[in-house]
């Protein structure tokens, strides 16, 4: 079997999103997803990727992804290492398929049926449109349906907590420190705005007490000795974690957030690689490390850094608030993860845009998701989109 072309798919509705197909002479396509700043990606893809892999056997996984990410770029998540996790990720995808296997059973098989969902807060429209992270208002007011969760956490914390757990999903990520840290550039926060970002914290546990793990999300938007400040103001309502409270730059400063309060420190979604998490791990202060399929390596580097911190007895997630591709490779890893305790939603996006884009999505029920057992990642995109007048093609051959 050999690869006859690489194709990048790009539709105008969703500009972050990045979708690649990799076609064999024998037939089999394979899916893979990247997001953010699609078109270096895209470039990477075609440039330095594809005249590494046309002609080659696909089915050696091992032997191609170290050179996808060429000479350049082998740091960090930038558009060399979204490249190669989209082209690696279709490359699984091609071994199901060609096996008659679903991806988990490739990593070694499955240590669990299902794993525990946690919901991330956003609403329809968050991240779908641009490139920016959400803060305060961002994405509020074009619902799509009933899951407007941005707009839920910011004004009724504790009746969006009762919606999850009448869904069976006991754990929500929100993030109301971020309008705070708009106002100062993340260098200062102020007693009241302070107080006004803890009221959704309060309400939630006010209304269902401990039956909910919160996530606390801090966007990387805080100097130091703010992250301090509030992780410590965070302490009483005992948060599950503590996302990514400065910026991701400076690993002293990490650890310095980490060691200051008892609340556990949760970081990893936009580094790269396995020397990067390497060095996380190293620090021994954090408690939960995160990881995005897509912006990491792909499925490859994501099962190394993993298996990795499994001496460290760190427990991993894989980061979904991006696309339905990544979505369906982080159930699969997760589900064959023995250290992965549980897996990232986004309901708004998983009931809705996720839905008109692809053929099928790793069911979720009760609070847990899990894989059909179709070949591969189990998801095609669908036809009709890449027939659409604002989907464009690029192809490699």
């Amino acid at each position: 079997m050999k690869v006859t072309a690489l194709e990048t798919v790009r539709i105008a509705e969703f500009p972050n999103l990045l979708w690649t197909r990799v076609h064999t002479d024998e037939g089999a396509v394979g899916l893979g997803e990247t997001f953010y700043g699609a078109g270096a990606a895209e470039a990477h893809i075609h440039e330095t990727i594809a005249p590494l892999l046309l002609g080659e056997d696909p089915l050696l996984i091992g032997r191609h992804h170290p050179r996808l990410i060429g000479y350049l770029g082998f740091s960090g998540a930038g558009a060399e290492q979204r490249g190669r996790s989209a082209v690696d990720m279709a490359l699984w995808d091609i071994w199901g398929k060609v096996t008659g296997q679903p991806v988990c059973q490739l990593l070694g098989g499955a240590v669990r049926d299902d794993i525990r969902v946690y919901n991330t807060c956003a609403g329809y429209r968050y991240v779908r449109e641009t490139a920016g992270q959400g803060t305060r208002n961002f994405g509020i007011g074009d619902a799509g349906g009933p899951y407007e969760d941005l707009d839920g956490f910011l004004n009724a914390a504790d009746e969006l907590a009762w919606s999850l757990l009448e869904m069976g999903i006991d754990g929500m990520k929100i993030w109301p420190f971020d309008f705070a840290a708009e106002r100062s550039g993340g260098r200062y926060i102020s007693a009241g705005d302070l107080a006004e970002a803890l009221v959704p914290v309060e309400l939630v546990r006010r209304a269902v007490g401990d039956r909910m793990d919160v996530m606390v999300e801090l966007h990387s938007l805080w100097d130091r000795p703010q992250a301090v400040r509030i992780v410590r103001a965070l302490e009483p309502y005992r948060p599950f974690w503590v996302e990514d409270p400065v910026f991701m730059d400076h690993l002293a400063s990490i650890d310095d957030v980490a060691r200051a309060s008892a609340c556990p420190v949760a970081v990893g979604e936009t580094r790269g690689g396995a020397a990067d998490f390497r060095a996380l791990l190293e620090l021994g202060s954090l408690g939960q490390l995160i990881m995005d399929v897509a912006w990491c390596g792909g499925i490859t580097e994501a099962r190394k850094i993993a298996h990795m911190a499994e001496p460290w007895h760190l427990p991993v997630a894989f980061h979904d608030c991006t696309g339905p591709v990544t979505l369906a490779a982080s159930t699969h890893l997760a589900l064959a993860s023995a250290n992965c305790h549980v897996q990232e939603i986004v309901r708004a996006f998983y009931h809705g845009w996720y839905r008109e884009l692809v053929t099928d999505l790793p069911p979720l029920r009760d609070g847990r998701i899990t894989v059909s057992g179709a070949p591969g990642l189990g998801l095609e995109l669908l036809p009709d989109r890449l027939g659409r007048d604002d989907c464009t093609i690029r192809r490699s051959a």
